[in-house]
């Protein structure tokens, strides 16, 4: 039994640790991270597959970690989606290391490679691989230079990146529904 529970562990904690290759940015500061973030661009993965005008949302919890909230619309369903989850810090907080969970104690990578660090306006995460890759920004829109850049550099399978529609999304809301955002 307790090798079971070792090797449980041990699965487990591979899940939130270091991609090779991949620094977490340092001289992190999370009070100015926190707030709602635009997806520009991620590799394509199930649990958001089909999703549009994604945002993540991160405020303080009561003990001390992050609070997430991760929202998309899903066109196909014509509804919105969204997932609550918790973040804590791997080793420091001044480390853009987190680890983050959206449903019981198996928590995940969340790692914070670039940064504009002058503004927080954009940020280059990805999870426990490379596989795992989101640019997200503080407005829907991102400089075409800076976008293209960041993809070029890091997203290493270009063809399975998706590009955010969050300005399509805004079109459809607005001629079905008569809703303006």
């Amino acid at each position: 039994m307790k090798k079971w529970v070792s090797l449980f562990v041990l699965l487990l904690s591979g899940c939130a640790g270091l991609p090779p290759g991949v620094a977490p940015v340092e001289g992190f500061q999370l009070e100015r991270y926190l707030g709602k973030w635009y997806e520009i661009a991620r590799l394509d993965h199930s649990f958001e597959r089909g999703l549009s005008s994604v945002s993540a949302e991160y405020s303080l919890r009561p003990d001390g970690g992050v609070r997430v909230v991760n929202r998309g619309y899903a066109a196909g369903e014509g509804k919105w989606k969204e997932a609550e989850g918790r973040a804590y810090f791997v080793n420091r907080p001044d480390q853009g290391f987190l680890k983050v969970s959206f449903f019981g104690p198996f928590y995940g990578s969340y790692v914070i490679m670039e940064l504009d660090r002058t503004n927080y306006g954009w940020a280059l995460v990805c999870g426990p691989d490379r596989s795992y890759l989101w640019l997200l920004a503080r407005s829907t829109n991102l400089e075409a230079e800076t976008t293209k850049r960041l993809i070029d550099k890091n997203f290493l399978f270009v063809g399975r990146s998706i590009l955010s529609r969050h300005l399509y999304v805004k079109k459809i809301l607005a001629t079905r529904c008569g809703v303006r955002r």
